[in-house]
């Protein structure tokens, strides 16, 4: 997959693509049919792994199933019926898909998507953190002056900064932890009464057995329908957007920090200009923005998606929610490797902090003046407040999550 717009696209690679989602809803299709055979509902001859079925589909058919999803808006119609015409045996194919509706297929196949995406994006808030971690440990005596509104404040340390930046990479791998990523098996309306049907009865025993053990095949949770209430999906959306929000703080900084009338920090790799031979441009920091600006509103469509929820199926709001929580996860993920990149290679340049710090003079420490006066003190050597407290209590959280299972 590939994508000219959006530099970077390239670090999503086979996530959720077309490929990955039709990978996907096989994998749910031979999952339900382990279920249907596992729970008594259908004979032993019925059932047909996702090996059969991904030797009988391919990514070869991938364009003829996306045409043909229009006819009936998703791309499981389709699917399903090229599947019953090429498996090989009359039970297989009698009992393919039996018991399921098209949304139990789509939702519990973007599930898995998610599932997979987000797997990879904690991955990279993992690095990240250990790597921010060591940057705050080894600047926490790293003296800069802190900027409020884009003007000079107070004294402050680099490790601090970095301490900063840990704390909102650790809120985000704690969203990120946070989201469940569960079947959504309820049939044509929600109630399961196909499958109750097709096992001649015992509706709680049926729809909790076949729903544990689809959800025991793919790796997700098991859970009763969800189809009108899509909190799920608006939950993956908010844990991506809590990434974005925490690398683009990291990315502004880079950015406001690297100008050359300030110098203190710097990409490891700048970007060039076609025109500009001198160029070194802070293009991973631009990049991360870009991914942190569009972020929110792809989460908004998810949201206004699910405050668009109508009876037992949404007509236009679900059907809005698969490409766009694909595109959020693949750019996320897109931004999540490329904030590894920029926090493990950044260069510090610890003699401008101390330089411009300096050259702030007396109005940095105006406040502590002020506030040894009012003490009835005379102010003391440094103005720096309790930055090793602030550090410590980040890297402890850090091992704490580490030790947490």
């Amino acid at each position: 997959m590939s994508n000219l717009l959006w530099p970077g696209d390239h670090h999503a690679g086979d996530y959720f693509t077309d490929s990955a989602f039709l990978d996907a809803m096989l994998r749910v299709e031979a999952a339900w049919s382990v279920a249907l055979t596992e729970a008594g509902v259908a004979p032993p001859d019925a059932a047909v792994t996702y090996d059969v079925l991904r030797d009988l589909v391919g990514d070869a058919d991938l364009s003829a199933i996306a045409d043909d999803a229009e006819s009936g808006g998703n791309p499981v119609i389709p699917l399903v019926k090229m599947l019953r015409g090429r498996v090989d045996t009359v039970a297989a194919g009698r009992w393919l898909h039996r018991g399921l509706t098209s949304q139990d297929v789509v939702d519990t196949a973007v599930m898995r998507c998610a599932a997979d995406t987000s797997e990879a994006v904690a991955v990279e808030l993992e690095r990240q953190a250990r790597i921010l971690a060591d940057r705050a440990d080894e600047h926490r005596h790293t003296p800069m002056v802190a900027r409020t509104l884009t003007q000079h404040a107070v004294p402050t340390t680099f490790g601090l900064k970095a301490a900063m930046w840990l704390r909102g990479v650790l809120d985000a791998r704690e969203q990120v932890a946070e989201v469940s990523f569960a079947v959504q098996l309820g049939g044509a309306g929600g109630t399961s009464a196909a499958v109750v049907e097709l096992a001649g009865g015992g509706p709680a025993r049926v729809a909790a057995e076949t729903s544990t053990i689809v959800a025991r095949e793919l790796g997700l949770e098991a859970t009763t329908p969800w189809h009108g209430a899509r909190s799920a999906v608006t939950r993956i959306g908010d844990a991506a957007v809590t990434c974005t929000d925490s690398w683009a703080h990291i990315g502004n900084d880079v950015l406001a920090l690297s100008r050359p009338e300030i110098g203190e920090l710097t990409e490891g790799a700048g970007g060039g200009s076609s025109t500009m031979p001198h160029k070194s441009n802070p293009v991973l920091s631009v990049l991360i923005r870009r991914a942190a600006l569009a972020a929110p509103p792809l989460a908004s469509s998810l949201h206004l998606a699910a405050v668009d929820t109508v009876d037992e199926r949404t007509p236009g709001g679900w059907h809005v929610e698969w490409d766009t929580l694909r595109t959020l996860l693949r750019r996320t993920l897109v931004a999540a490797r490329q904030t590894t990149r920029l926090v493990d290679e950044l260069r510090v340049h610890t003699d401008r902090m101390a330089h411009r710090l300096a050259e702030a003079g007396d109005a940095v420490t105006s406040e502590q003046t002020t506030m040894a006066e009012i003490a009835g003190h005379t102010p003391a050597g440094q103005y720096l407040g309790a930055p090793d407290f602030y550090i410590d209590a980040q890297l402890e959280r850090l091992r704490t999550m580490t030790r947490t299972p």
